[in-house]
This record gives structure tokens, C-alpha cells and sequence, in this order.
């Protein structure tokens, strides 16, 4: 066959095959459009998931009469007028491929009018053929009307899905549209049901109540809300609660100057703040807003502008871990009590998300760790010291810390404790594992490990596995101040430990330790400076896991309380290195429900 241009419509339906995958992928593209006008009000309508009809409405500058038929021709748009302007496009549409492309797969019409004109116009396209302009009644903006998508093309109309599988899709799209422009209402009609209807949200509290609306109330009164300036960049938005978790990464949104996208860069730096702090096996939820130049980042990377390509994705990806490991830095007890806003906070709406310390972060007292690191444990069948008490309790008024005073301890395992509000009960194990491994975070950063020599080599006989294991870690136990050389074919020995661990089971810890490299962060021959501290802080989880106060270990209420001071200082002491919640409050209000009391 020789070589042929191919005929206009042709054209437009391969174009089509790349915009326009499925209905949703129409509501996407008219949405944008409806967006780029300046809409300050979009009406969505949908019917059969999108196959039968798919109708977007809005309130923005309109299209006027000379330019109606143009809006239907390909690679005609008023977005960008140059190479230089493809470069620093701010616009979600720049293409001028959308409408012809859905045109040429459906029956298409579309009515504007723009302020000052005496009347609106509309144009119907029948496969990609279009009728002259005719005069028509509509208000100042856009309605653009799409039915029988696919009508043409059989083949791709039996690859849609059943009516309400495609409707999920385009539930999804809507909800993306309406978190990343909150400066829009959104009307949202299915089968002719209202499924919601959005006013504009231009202040916090307006913004937090659609949030509320969407995302669910739990989601909000577990998020943190955060703003910063970083390098060029503007980074805001919502993160949960580690304790607010899914099971799936549903919940995670991503903003770039109004797009919502995809990236792999922006992900992996939100993995890497939520690292220590979350369950295994879990996702975090969050809404993330970068705000750049718009020549830093190249929008045109993807068919469907769903992903982009960043000209300094390091700088990116070091921003947003960065911010995020300080916001959630404060998810601790004190956060949650401060009464001043120190500085580097934004304070949360009444009722509403969580605020973020944006500060120092603070760390571990050092003091009150001796008095747990040197408990002996009980003997086999000993109490564990619930209900025996010989300090006098503190008053728990509104002076007290956020933890309170320590009351006693149950079954050698947890902490009760009061404060103003009521009742607190704490993990002890996994609340000082937290402490003590962010004290030896902080004591590495600041001086490096130091460790101590031992009077005699702590022998242990291992696999095959385990000595290759210990040869490839061995540099980095070291830095650590955790020795360790073969001595045999299947013998290692522990000469140096950290001086944290000083009189700890050196034997143990080494189990641990080969363990934990053989599932956790692998080690490459090359590793990023990222992912050689990644490799040390899992190696330093294993040491305070270790270390960290067990169960039927006696506490006075003296080791009990500077325990509580510590969680108070300690990021994160929300949760434990693995993600488990240390500590849950009752309010007095919560123990009379249970309990029947004013009834």
C-alpha cells in the first residue's frame, strides 16, 4: 500500500482511541474545559454510566459565534499559541483535541454564549460532521451534550463495561475534579437522582465541609492540615493519622497546580514519611496540593495528562518527604493538648482537621529513659504492680500534661493514667520502643553510635544464609557500633555493641538483627544514601524493639510518668515503629456511656 494522508475523520478517531477510553474519560476532558473557561459553577449530568449521555454545563466566558464551528476542528485551541507557551502551560487543556475527538465517536452538541452577545449559539456534529451555527436560548457560558458515545465504533462500544461500573469511573473523576478546585460548585446528577451538589468553597471551614462530604467526617477528624513553602514549591493539603489507614490506596490524592495526576516521585516520598509510622501491609490517606512553576514540570508526558515528568523530580521528591516527615513528626500526645499555637502551626478549623507542627520537632528526654533501660525483670508468677501504689497521685486538673499522672499498671503490659479528660491507657512496650528509637535516631544524626567493647566475644552458631547476611551488613552494624566478625564456617561473634544496649543480650539482638535484614530494605552494591539510612533506621527499630520495656516488668509510678513526659517530646510517639497505636484515651463522658451513668 503506498503512502496516503489519512482523511480528517480518521484522524480524529485515532486521536480518539488515545483521549478517549471510556465515558469518564469525556467527563474529564469537558470538566477541564469547563474549568479553563473560569467556571464557577459546573452541572454534570449522566445517564446508562456515560453511554447514553454525558452533559456538562457551566457559567464561564463562553464561546462566541465566529469561534463555535473552530472549537470542533482539531488542534484548534486558545490555550497556547507557541512552543514557548507549550512550556509553561498553566491551563488543564492545551491540545485542542478533546472535543473533536469525543465528536467524531458520538452525536455532539454544544450551546454558548458569551457575555454581551444577544443570544447563544449551538452546533450539533454527527460523527465528526458538523451543522451550522443556529441561534439557541442559554445563559453566559457552555453546555456541551454527548450521546450515544461509541454509536460508530462497535467494536470499542462492547468493550465498555456494565452501566454501573462505568459510573464508578466517572464518580472518581468528579471526585478528583471536585477536591482540586474548590474555587467551583459542582452539581452531580446520575439517572437523573442529584447525587450531590457543591457550593464553592473559597475559605478553610467551606473546603473541610466539602471534604467532610466526600471523603467522610472520620477521614477529616483524623487529618492534619498543613501549608509550607519549600525550594519553589507550595505544598498544602490533608494527611491522616497514621491511625487512620486503609487497606488499599483509595484515599490518596495529588494536586499539581489544579491537575490532579499521578506520580510515581510524589508517592514514593509520601511511602518514605509514613515509613516507620505505619501498619504493615497498610495505606495512608492523604491530599497533597503542589503549587510550581509551570516550567518546571512537563504536562504534556502522558495521553491523557494523567501523569507528569518533573525537570528536578529530586528537588520534588526531597520537598515533599521533607514537609511531610515534619507534619507527622507531630503526631504525638502533646500536639494534640497544646493550648498555644507555637509557631510553625496553622490551626485547625473549629471542629474540624487536626493542624500540623511545622517546627522543630523536638526529641526523647534522656533522663527519665535511664530509669526503664536498667528495670530488672519479675520472676516468674510475681504480681505486675496493678493497684499497688506508694507515691501520692498529682492533682490531674487543668494543669496536668497531656498523658496525665500514672495510676497503676495492668497485667504488666499497660499503663492507666489521668488527665483533665478521663482515663489513658498506654502500651508500655510499644510507647518506649518509639521513644527509644527516636532518641537513636536523634543520637546517630547528632554524634554517631557509640559502642562498647565487650570483655568477651558473644559467639552464635548461624546458617550459610545468615553468614552472607551478616558479610553484606557488616559495614553497616558497624557504623552503628554493633560489631560483628566470622570466626568460624558457620560461627559469628559479637565483639562491640551500641552503648545504648550495653548489658543487653547481645546473642538475641544478633538474631534479631539477621532476621530483620533478610525482610527488610534489601542492599544493593550501589545503595542511595536514602536507602542506606532506610536500611539503619529498620536496623535501629530492631534494636529499640529489643531494648524497649517488656511485659511483667514492674514499674513505679515514678518510671511510669517519665515515661508519659517522653511520649509527650517524642514525634510520633502516636504509634510504634511498626505502626501500632501506643496509647487511646477515655473521656469521662466515654466511661458514663459505658457504664449507664445519668440515664
Amino acid at each position: 500500500m503506498t503512502i496516503q494522508l489519512l482523511p480528517d475523520h480518521l484522524v480524529n478517531q485515532i486521536a480518539a482511541g488515545e483521549v478517549v477510553e471510556r465515558p469518564a474519560s469525556v467527563v474529564k476532558e469537558l470538566m477541564e474545559n469547563s474549568l479553563d473557561a473560569g467556571a464557577r459553577r459546573i452541572q454534570v449530568q449522566v445517564e446508562k454510566g456515560g453511554s447514553q449521555l454525558c452533559r456538562v454545563r457551566d457559567d464561564g466566558v463562553g464561546i462566541s459565534l465566529a469561534e463555535l464551528a473552530l472549537a470542533l476542528t482539531r488542534h484548534a485551541t486558545s490555550k497556547i499559541a507557541s512552543l514557548d507557551d507549550l512550556r509553561t502551560v498553566a491551563t488543564l487543556g492545551f491540545r485542542g483535541e478533546a472535543l473533536p475527538s469525543i465528536a467524531s465517536v458520538s452525536r455532539l452538541q454544544l450551546t454558548s454564549r458569551v457575555a454581551g452577545e444577544r443570544s447563544a449559539w449551538t452546533v450539533k456534529s454527527v460523527g465528526g460532521s458538523a451543522s451550522e451555527p443556529l441561534p439557541a436560548a442559554h445563559p453566559r457560558g457552555t453546555t456541551v451534550e454527548v450521546r450515544d458515545l461509541f454509536y460508530n465504533t462497535p467494536a470499542r462500544r462492547n468493550f465498555l463495561r456494565k452501566p454501573v461500573t462505568e459510573s464508578r469511573h466517572i464518580d472518581r473523576v468528579l471526585l478528583r475534579m471536585a477536591l482540586s478546585r474548590f474555587s467551583a460548585g459542582l452539581r452531580y446528577e446520575k439517572d437523573g437522582r442529584l447525587n450531590y451538589d457543591l457550593p464553592a468553597a473559597d475559605g478553610r471551614a467551606e473546603q473541610e465541609e466539602r471534604l467532610a462530604g466526600l471523603l467522610g467526617a472520620e477521614f477529616l477528624s483524623n487529618a492534619l492540615y498543613f501549608e509550607e513553602d519549600r525550594q519553589g514549591i507550595h505544598l498544602h493539603g490533608w494527611l491522616a493519622r497514621p491511625k487512620f489507614s486503609r487497606s488499599q490506596g483509595d484515599m490518596q490524592h495529588l494536586f499539581l497546580n489544579g491537575r490532579a495526576i499521578f506520580d510515581r516521585t510524589v508517592a514514593h516520598a509520601v511511602r518514605q514519611a509514613y515509613e516507620d509510622i505505619l501498619f504493615h501491609g497498610r495505606h495512608p490517606a492523604w491530599l497533597l496540593y503542589l503549587d510550581m512553576d509551570p516550567a518546571g514540570v512537563d504536562v504534556n508526558a502522558h495521553p491523557a495528562k494523567l501523569e507528569v515528568r518533573f525537570r528536578e523530580g529530586r528537588t520534588v521528591h526531597d520537598t515533599v518527604r521533607r514537609t511531610l516527615e515534619a507534619v507527622l513528626a507531630g503526631t504525638r500526645p502533646a500536639a494534640l493538648a497544646d493550648a498555644g499555637q507555637p509557631a510553625g502551626v496553622v490551626p485547625a478549623s473549629p471542629g474540624m482537621a487536626g493542624s500540623a507542627h511545622l517546627g522543630g520537632s523536638g526529641g526523647a528526654g534522656s533522663g527519665s529513659l535511664s530509669l526503664l533501660l536498667g528495670t530488672s525483670p519479675l520472676p516468674p508468677g510475681s504480681p505486675s504492680g496493678a493497684g499497688e501504689v506508694r507515691e501520692p497521685f498529682p492533682d490531674a486538673g487543668e494543669d496536668a500534661p497531656p498523658l496525665g499522672y500514672a495510676l497503676a499498671q495492668l497485667s504488666g503490659i499497660y499503663l492507666l493514667a489521668q488527665n483533665r479528660d478521663g482515663l489513658i491507657i498506654v502500651d508500655a512496650h510499644a510507647a518506649h520502643e518509639r521513644v527509644v528509637y527516636e532518641r537513636m535516631k536523634a543520637q546517630l544524626d547528632e554524634q554517631g553510635m557509640g559502642s562498647q567493647l565487650l570483655l568477651e566475644p558473644v559467639r552464635l552458631r548461624v546458617g550459610q544464609e545468615e553468614i552472607a547476611t551478616a558479610r553484606q551488613q557488616r559495614e553497616t552494624w558497624r557504623r552503628l557500633g554493633f560489631v560483628v566478625d566470622q570466626v568460624g564456617p558457620r560461627t559469628l561473634a559479637v565483639r562491640e555493641v551500641p552503648a545504648l544496649l550495653a548489658g543487653g543480650d547481645a546473642q538475641a539482638l544478633l538474631r534479631d538483627l539477621l532476621s530483620g535484614a533478610q525482610s527488610g530494605p534489601e542492599a544493593g552494591s550501589e545503595d542511595s544514601a536514602q536507602e542506606i539510612t532506610g536500611r539503619i533506621h529498620h536496623i535501629l527499630g530492631t534494636m529499640a524493639c529489643h531494648t524497649s520495656v517488656r511485659a511483667n516488668r514492674r514499674l513505679t509510678l515514678e518510671e511510669m510518668n517519665a515515661l508519659l513526659r517522653d511520649m509527650e517530646r517524642t514525634p510520633r510517639a502516636d504509634q510504634c515503629n511498626h505502626g501500632r497505636p501506643t496509647w487511646r484515651a477515655l473521656s469521662i463522658r466515654e466511661l458514663d456511656r459505658i457504664f449507664q451513668r445519668g440515664r
